[in-house]
């Protein structure tokens, strides 16, 4: 299997923005799963969510993790938020050279996101709606994490670098 790093953690942790500089510093591609499944189904998350439903996000979800882990090459793999739910990703993961999880607080997590407009999850309260999720998701995010990075005062830059440096994949960079 190729090298992965997968980032997981809740919406709003950074996940997209520190996978994007994490894949630019390593010269390896970036894969994020929430435009992977907008891209085969041709609706946003949030379409997605209306139209079909969250099951059938999930299906998405999980249908892509696991293409992104068996594809060619390295890469660093934005995984969506709620991957870690289902017991088949949390195995899946298993498989990827480090998986981190960027943690943050509920509190910066709701700084981040604002009034939630398209994430589906947070419609009528995205402070209490990211508490709550996050509760239910800590334990399962520290069950599949190798490396844990608290990203609520950090830049995405230290962040990577906090990633390099927990990791051998510092050794990897050009």
């Amino acid at each position: 299997m190729a090298d992965r790093v997968v980032l997981v953690g809740m919406m709003g942790a950074g996940k997209t923005t520190v996978g994007r500089e994490l894949a630019a510093r390593l010269g390896w591609r970036f894969l994020d799963s929430d435009a992977l499944v907008e891209a085969a189904t041709g609706s946003t998350v949030a379409e997605l969510f209306t139209t079909r439903g969250e099951d059938a996000f999930r299906t998405e979800e999980s249908r892509v993790l696991a293409e992104s882990l068996a594809s060619d090459g390295p890469a660093v793999v934005s995984a969506a938020g709620g991957a870690v739910l289902a017991p088949a990703n949390r195995a899946l993961l298993a498989t990827a050279r480090a998986v981190v999880w960027l943690r943050a607080e509920p509190t910066t997590l709701a700084a981040r996101v604002g009034s939630g407009e398209g994430r589906p999850l947070l419609q009528d309260d995205p402070a209490g709606a990211l508490a709550d999720l996050d509760a239910v998701r800590r334990p399962l995010y520290g069950e599949v994490a190798d490396v844990i990075v608290d990203v609520d005062d950090l830049d995405s830059s230290t962040v990577v670098d906090r990633i390099l440096a927990a990791t051998a994949f510092a050794r990897s960079i050009p």
